[in-house]
């Protein structure tokens, strides 16, 4: 029965890399899987970090157009201080 031993040998051996490839399949897949998530939120970063420099780009315009009205408000108030002090002096 040497011939009988050596096939069981053999199937086990077949067996035992079946399970070692499945094993390797499967860490494939989820390497792949993880893989994908983190480029996922990689381009979620991205997206986030485009909208984040639109939105501070729209405050900064905000902020120099409101600087620009300041300027003109107080110019026009000083102008406005004058014309009353040249009235009254009359």
């Amino acid at each position: 029965m040497p011939t009988g031993n050596s096939v069981e040998a053999a199937l086990g051996a077949l067996r035992q890399a079946v399970a070692g490839l499945e094993n390797a399949i499967d860490m494939r897949i989820e390497a792949q899987r993880e893989s994908g998530e983190v480029e996922g939120e990689v381009r979620r970063v991205h997206a986030d970090r485009a909208r984040l420099a639109q939105e501070l780009d729209q405050s900064e315009f905000r902020a120099n157009r409101l600087e620009e009205v300041n300027r003109e408000v107080s110019r026009r108030l000083v102008t406005a201080m004058e014309t009353i002090r040249a009235v009254l002096d009359r």
